[in-house]
């Protein structure tokens, strides 16, 4: 059987498979739930000076049958005083020895943050979490984002908690600035064991069409929140690769934090150069039991690939991802329509002709239209197969013999590159389109 326990920059766990610093790790009962459940370690949620909350607090983004595909918070750190959490830490250990169990803080000064660290370390943790990344309220009071979006501030903060903690540190960046790896390689050069990204994104999810306030409002006002969820996964998934692709970045281990919520996303992560995961919306919308399906997934997943440990497997797709300009231009595939499974529904009609390449004609079968690929129109975009409802009943299939390859980069020292607003070598010369006036015939 697969072996999953990890030892996360010198912070062991049984699985890669952590709570996220949120609500689910408000307190020790939470956190031992979670354990008892399957879960391998958890962040606690962040500890500091104590906050006093609002009411209400969340929001999120509903997508036709998809309840919470986006999630908002205007929460913000623990609103408990640091004893009963350090107290709290200390009953967690004795119960779960070989969970991990990390602290995240977020505090104002340099003593503050050598207290803190003492208090934690007494208490037991295995590690800290840096919270440079919360993007709302904590960021107005200097903390949070604001430190997250400034690369030498975080670099001296990551350099003062470095001298005074003795146990693993892992720098948890904000996304909402324009390259991650500003805040990522500031982290390495103050020193820090570990990376963990992304915190939530800076977010409005709606306005009450009542009052014509930001959703959640709270007594008619609303705020920007920190935006996360099934949502951010593309995303948080790019910054990831980013970290883990750059010369410096890749000395520390990632952990890695957006829309995880089935073992595929977990796998689809650590591909990406991550070495553990963090779960928060999915745990507020479906509770720990999810991590059964999470853990038997991924060692599923091992046993088919013959992997033992997830070190057999962490970046391995990291090589597949390339600029754009290092694509096999000559790769060409078309759309094909499995007849026998089609419904007739004509989304794929539909959104190629209004919105991609005119190549699907409609034939009539009876009652029935049934569409076609008009094979020398089709530039294989996928959009057909991705709005079809029935799987597999629209694939991609292959026309090209893989004999050729020649990407933009490689014409571009050839010379052969369009360099006029009419240039022969365009690639989408001569390609038909319908007359304009053909449009107003229906």
């Amino acid at each position: 059987m697969p072996d999953l326990s990890i030892n996360f920059a010198g912070i062991k766990a049984p699985n890669p498979l952590w709570l996220a610093s949120a609500p689910p790790t408000n307190c020790g009962y939470q956190v031992m739930k979670a354990f008892d459940a399957g879960w391998g370690g958890a962040v606690w949620k962040t500890l500091g000076v104590p906050i006093v909350n609002v009411s209400s607090r969340y929001g999120s983004i509903n997508y036709r049958d998809t309840r919470m595909a986006g999630f908002n918070n205007i929460e913000l750190i623990t609103d408990r005083p640091l004893k009963d959490n350090l107290d709290e830490i200390s009953e967690v250990k004795k119960h779960f020895p070989d969970h991990a169990v990390i602290a995240s803080l977020m505090v104002e000064t340099k003593e503050e943050w050598e207290q803190i660290i003492k208090d934690c370390e007494n208490a037991g943790v295995d590690g800290f979490e840096l919270n440079f990344g919360c993007p709302h309220g904590m960021c107005e009071r200097g903390m949070g984002s604001a430190v997250g979006q400034e690369p030498k501030v975080l670099k001296t903060i990551v350099g003062w908690v470095m001298e005074a903690a003795t146990k693993p540190v892992i720098t948890k960046l904000s996304p909402n600035i324009s390259d991650i790896r500003e805040p990522g390689r500031a982290g390495v050069r103050g020193g820090t064991d570990a990376i963990s990204l992304v915190n939530t994104f800076k977010s409005i999810v709606g306005i009450d069409l009542e009052n014509y306030a930001p959703l959640p409002s709270v007594d008619g006002k609303g705020t920007n929140g920190g935006y996360c969820g099934p949502a951010v996964k593309p995303i948080a998934l790019h910054m990831v690769r980013e970290l883990a692709d750059d010369p410096e970045m890749n000395k520390v281990p990632i952990s890695g934090i957006g829309g995880i919520e089935t073992w595929r996303d977990v796998v689809e992560y650590l591909l990406l150069g991550a070495s553990s995961v963090q779960v928060c919306t999915a745990v507020m919308h479906y509770g720990f039991g999810i991590v059964r399906e999470m853990e038997t997934g991924l060692i599923q997943f091992m046993a088919d690939k013959g992997y033992n440990t997830i070190y057999d497997f962490i970046g391995k797709a990291l090589p597949n991802v390339v600029e754009w300009k290092d694509l096999n231009l000559n790769y060409q595939i078309i759309a094909e329509i499995d007849q026998d499974k089609c419904i007739g529904c004509e989304l794929c009609f539909i959104a190629c002709e209004d919105g991609a390449h005119q190549a699907i004609q409609l034939n009539k079968n009876g009652e029935i239209r049934i569409p076609e690929i008009i094979e020398e129109n089709c530039v294989g975009c996928n959009l057909c197969a991705l709005v079809c409802p029935v799987e597999e009943c629209i694939t991609m299939v292959k026309k090209d013999n893989g004999s050729e390859h020649l990407t933009w980069g490689e014409l571009s020292e050839q010379g052969n590159i369009p360099t006029t607003f009419d240039d022969e070598l365009a690639g989408g010369r001569g390609h038909w389109v319908p007359k304009p006036t053909a449009a107003l015939k229906n």
